[in-house]
């Protein structure tokens, strides 16, 4: 565990600065709750067009939610890094639950996985989206490296899932 707490000090050596310290909460609480990428499947599922890929999007991030929060994080239980490093000042207010996996990262690699799946033009800004997230939970120290990468192998292999899913209820060739 302590090359990952390396590792986060030294995001932090690297990157820590003003704008970023402004920056990383609000990006990082787009994931709180996956709520961004909720709306995005709903946004989603309203149009014929987009359809699939918000059914994917929606189908993973409930996968997400029973393998990675309601199982995962309970099973593991592995406290969060500032509970390690206790000289870090946390920028946002500490989270309740248990580290591994991220659960910001796991949802969003899940939806953006199933949307990039089916949808290349919204699904590449929503894979950037997800990048960002994921690193806004290092850089805010609430997760340990594994803990998101993880939830990124996670959330890919959700995404494929809700993907297979949505197929089965929007078959490529049927007209939706």
């Amino acid at each position: 565990m302590s090359w990952e707490i390396d590792f986060l000090n030294g995001i932090q050596t690297l990157f820590q600065c003003e704008w970023m310290d402004a920056l990383m909460p609000p990006l990082s609480s787009l994931g709180d709750a996956g709520i961004v990428w909720i709306v995005l499947s709903v946004l989603l599922l309203l149009f014929p067009r987009t359809r699939r890929a918000g059914a994917a999007s929606a189908f993973s991030l409930i996968l997400m939610l029973i393998g990675g929060n309601m199982i995962l994080k309970p099973l593991v239980a592995r406290m969060r890094p500032f509970t390690v490093n206790t000289a870090f000042s946390l920028l946002i207010p500490p989270p309740e639950d248990f580290s591994f996996p991220s659960g910001h990262t796991f949802a969003s690699f899940a939806s953006s996985t199933a949307i990039l799946r089916n949808h290349k033009r919204i699904g590449i800004p929503a894979l950037v989206l997800a990048v960002l997230i994921a690193f806004s939970r290092l850089y805010l120290y609430v997760h340990y490296p594994t803990d998101v990468l993880a939830g990124l192998l996670l959330g890919i292999l959700t995404g494929y899932l809700g993907n297979l899913a949505a197929r089965k209820l929007f078959p490529p060739a049927a007209r939706i």
